[in-house]
């Protein structure tokens, strides 16, 4: 097994998908170093700071192709970072000396930050797209199943009837959420960070804040209220985020893992010849989409704990911490971006079958909507009583003595106050759905599908 197995070519997608994985790859990344240097050039141009020719030689000569990467590996490995070894390049590419104006002002931490929320930027498009699409096909199938009854769990127990789209519903309600989410907290997030050596901008001599204002332009980012470079809830906020939305898709494949059980078969993910297939039980139709949907939930959680960690930073520059951010942050995208994926794959593709699910339903022959009858009873023998009689009877359904119906009309409190026809009718779980019908109704007109 590879030690890493978001980058590993066997496992492919199943822990990450390609565009998410492109996206922190080292071109991808030196790419986005190169973008920020070349726009603070050019923001500092604009403003006087450095001359016009410098900022137009210094964004012409940013190729990442002439990156001598040997160099850049060998030099990291003794600096600590990257952008020094970067700059050390790039500055002699520009002709006539002008690469001296690279950098300037600037430091390390400056340039990896804003990098990164432009990597930020772009996985959040990625993860909008993936909420987008499973969130189009829940409303499907909460609209399409609404009316259709199936066992209701507490506790792995049968406990009322509900609806599949009811339940459908209920996971959507959930990634309406994280769409709102999504939008709210780019505004906090989406913000350059550029505040030189310890946060003060001084070696720009007054001109910081202008520097900071035009760098923000250059990149589409937002200007921050105040240096930002130790206090990084923003970053922390991002994965906690990733840690939520991958929670919900973690719930939503342990209940179609549940609900693909043998004994139940009530949905089935979309068949692939050989998906899911043991290597020695032929009859195998394991969910493998939904165990890696909760694997994601269960790995971006922990990626998330490790920057709420990170954000407890020593003063003006973290000794450490901000370190652990370079594994967390990718790591937490990636694999969400797999269950994103998987989950959006099976959701689209959802074999739901009713029958299955009327077949469930009837295995307790009626006790599951022992609370229909109880309060069926109840305006005419009270509450407490309808309820201890119909207790009995489920004891008596169980143990085999009699079917649920026939327990029931044994008791006269019971046939004296209702007859056969009218207990038989609070016997159908159809008849006990409750509001849930009219929940995803509201749900689907809430949000303009329905």
């Amino acid at each position: 097994m590879p030690s890493i197995v978001v980058k590993s070519s066997i496992y492919g997608d199943m822990f990450g998908t390609a565009d998410m994985r492109g996206l922190f790859e080292d071109d991808t990344m030196l790419g986005l170093y190169l973008d920020v240097e070349t726009a603070l050039a050019r923001a500092q141009a604009q403003l006087g700071l450095i001359p016009e020719d410098a900022a137009k030689a210094i964004t012409e000569a940013a190729d990442i192709d002439k990156l001598d990467m040997d160099t850049l590996s060998a030099r990291t490995q003794i600096v600590g970072y990257p952008i020094l070894p970067l700059v050390e390049q790039l500055s002699t590419w520009a002709p006539d000396g002008l690469g001296q104006y690279c950098h300037w002002g600037a430091t390390t931490q400056d340039i990896m930050d804003t990098a990164d929320v432009l990597q930020i930027r772009a996985g959040l498009d990625i993860v909008e797209e993936y909420l987008e699409r499973i969130a189009t096909a829940l409303a499907k199938l909460a609209e399409e199943y609404a009316e259709t009854p199936m066992a209701g769990r507490t506790h792995l127990q049968h406990a009322l009837p509900v609806s599949f789209g009811f339940k459908a519903a209920t996971w959507l309600s959930a990634i309406d959420r994280h769409r709102t989410r999504l939008a709210e907290l780019r505004g906090r997030v989406e913000v350059v960070q550029f505040s030189g050596a310890a946060g003060t901008l001084a070696s720009l001599s007054g001109n910081g804040l202008a520097t900071q204002e035009a760098l923000a332009k250059e990149l589409g980012l937002a200007v921050p209220d105040i240096t930002w470079h130790t206090i990084r809830d923003g970053f922390a906020e991002v994965t906690g985020f990733l840690a939520l939305v991958a929670a919900s898709i973690g719930k939503i494949g342990y209940d179609i893992m549940l609900m693909m059980q043998t004994e139940t078969g009530e949905v089935l993910e979309p068949y692939v010849s050989g998906r899911g297939a043991s290597s020695t039980m032929p009859q195998k139709r394991n969910p493998i989409s939904s165990e890696m949907m909760l694997a994601a939930a269960k790995i971006v959680r922990e990626q998330h704990s490790a920057m709420l960690d990170a954000m407890v930073q020593d003063h003006e520059r973290a000794t450490g911490q901000w370190h652990v951010e370079w594994h967390a942050l990718p790591t937490a995208f990636i694999v969400a971006s797999g269950g994103l994926a998987a989950a959006a794959e099976v959701l689209e593709g959802l074999e739901v079958r009713p029958d299955a699910m009327r077949q469930v339903l009837d295995t307790t022959k009626g006790l599951i909507v022992a609370e229909a009858v109880m309060m069926g009873l109840a305006p005419h023998i009270g509450r407490q009583v309808a309820h201890d009689v119909v207790y009995d009877c489920c004891r008596k359904a169980l143990s085999g003595e009699a079917t649920f119906l026939d327990a029931l009309m044994a008791e006269p409190e019971i046939s004296g106050a209702l007859d056969r026809a009218s207990v038989e009718a609070l016997t159908k779980p159809e008849n006990y759905l409750g509001e849930a019908p009219e929940m995803v109704r509201r749900l689907l007109k809430k949000r303009g599908g329905a």
